[in-house]
């Protein structure tokens, strides 16, 4: 069965980076599309980014956007997250996710499997 299992959550300061990694196991990773979600205490799970079976396209949350890079090596069936000039409204739990197809989605209902988390805590 497909497994995911990310890594990489820690504590950290405000203005500082983690780097997020996903490595999948169970079917033909190269094959699906990645996504990057996370839920902060008392708020719903949320989009962070996504990225296409190929890497060839990438799409992210407005509150991310120019500070986090998602990107997946094929080889290794591993999907990052790079987390630049982090805040402390990025405090959450970060999951990775696979969809059954190519092509990006922001809507978490469109994706099949899921890993277990990483917290990742920002220090202002």
């Amino acid at each position: 069965q497909v497994q995911l299992v990310e890594s990489g959550g820690g504590l950290v300061q405000a203005g500082g980076s983690l780097r997020l990694s996903c490595a999948a196991s169970g079917r033909t990773f190269s094959s699906y599309a990645m996504g990057w979600f996370r839920q902060a205490p008392g708020k719903d799970r949320e989009f962070v980014a996504s990225i296409s079976s190929s890497g060839g396209n990438r799409n992210y949350a407005d509150s991310v956007k120019g500070r986090f890079t998602i990107s997946r090596d094929n080889a290794k069936n591993t999907v990052y997250l790079q987390m630049n000039s982090l805040k402390p409204e990025d405090t959450a739990v970060y999951y990775c996710a696979q969809r059954s197809r190519m092509v990006v989605s922001t809507n978490e209902g469109e994706y099949d499997y899921w890993g277990q988390g990483t917290q990742v805590t920002v220090s202002s």
